[in-house]
């Protein structure tokens, strides 16, 4: 299965990137290995991911496996519903909604404040108090990002309005409320571990294809460096502000680092379902969560699961700020 999808890809490229017979030569010489290593080093390249990008809607993002985006305004609160068809982002629900009382983003539990970032949605729940009408969808604040920036709270949902019609409450604790009918509708669309939530204050900023494909070409540098003990190359990706997901600094980290990469392991490195979404912040600076399946392997370890950055894109570099 691997191979057909290297030579799916290759095919992909041949056409954008070079001649039939320069390929042809490198797999005569090099065989599959080679083409691989061929692809990768495209896949660094910027330009590629320009070309890539041409006829994508990018507006909220990059994903390989996302189907369903809801975007939530606070100010005026607002709830879409969008999914992913032919490149194209198709918009299925456009309704107000009720958020938190507060302002800006949720800093600690109970100051009755819906945050503000990037969300899956970890659950669907019935059987609930009426309160929140026949079913919610919980999200996973506090994200990792929410945790280390030391944010408190839990149980921000979206969720309908009472049964019994009584809606006093203009606002809510956190959560984001709308009608009953469309939380059925939403219901009856979306799987929800196929599902992302981006909550902003004012309006959010749609995302370039130039910085994505910055963001892009950078992550499999990145890996590249890392596949191949780079130390030096490797920590250029991290930002002097960078926390690990244990709370480890950017010194300490670094540090760390350098013993691994002397040890000269050869490593396996695969990234797969990548998605990139804008991750809206009070200081307006232009973060990013990318989120990816990584399969690595070395003789001493190996991991495969979901990886987690938080990143920023400054002066066109991009620099890790956290990292699971």
């Amino acid at each position: 299965m691997k191979i057909f999808k290297v030579f799916g890809l290759f095919l992909a490229l041949v056409v954008a990137q070079a001649s039939d017979f320069e390929w042809v030569k490198l797999y005569s010489e090099g065989g599959v290995k080679a083409i691989e290593s061929k692809i990768e080093q495209i896949m660094q390249s910027r330009e590629y991911w320009e070309e890539s990008l041409k006829t994508q809607d990018t507006r909220f993002g990059y994903y390989e496996d996302l189907s369903y985006l809801f975007i939530a305004s606070k100010n005026t609160p607002t709830l879409k519903l969008y999914t992913f068809n032919n490149n194209h982002w198709e918009e299925k629900l456009n309704t107000k909604s009720l958020v938190g009382s507060k302002g800006g983003h949720k800093e600690k539990e109970g100051d009755l404040t819906t945050p503000i970032g990037v969300y899956a949605l970890n659950a669907r729940l019935t059987n609930l108090d009426q309160y929140y009408g026949p079913l919610a969808f919980s999200t996973n604040y506090p994200n990792l990002f929410d945790k280390l920036q030391k944010r408190t709270g839990g149980g921000i949902w979206i969720h309908g309005m009472p049964l019994n019609g009584n809606r006093e409450e203009l606002n809510t604790r956190g959560c984001i409320a709308i009608e009953n009918n469309l939380l059925s509708f939403v219901d009856s669309t979306i799987n929800y571990r196929d599902s992302l939530l981006i909550t902003y204050d004012n309006s959010i900023k749609e995302v370039s294809k130039a910085d994505l494909s910055i963001l892009l070409a950078s992550l499999y540098t990145w890996k590249e460096s890392w596949k191949l003990n780079n130390v030096e190359k490797y920590l250029e990706f991290y930002s002097p502000n960078f926390v690990r997901f244990d709370g480890m600094k950017y010194n300490d980290f670094a540090q760390n680092k350098q013993r691994i990469f002397a040890k000269k392991e050869s490593k396996q490195i695969i990234f797969s379902k990548i998605n990139i979404s804008p991750y809206p912040n009070e200081k307006n600076k232009n973060l990013f969560r990318i989120s990816f399946f990584e399969d690595y392997k070395a003789p001493s370890y190996s991991f495969h699961g979901k990886k987690e950055l938080y990143v920023e894109l400054k002066d066109s570099k991009m620099q890790i700020l956290v990292e699971q």
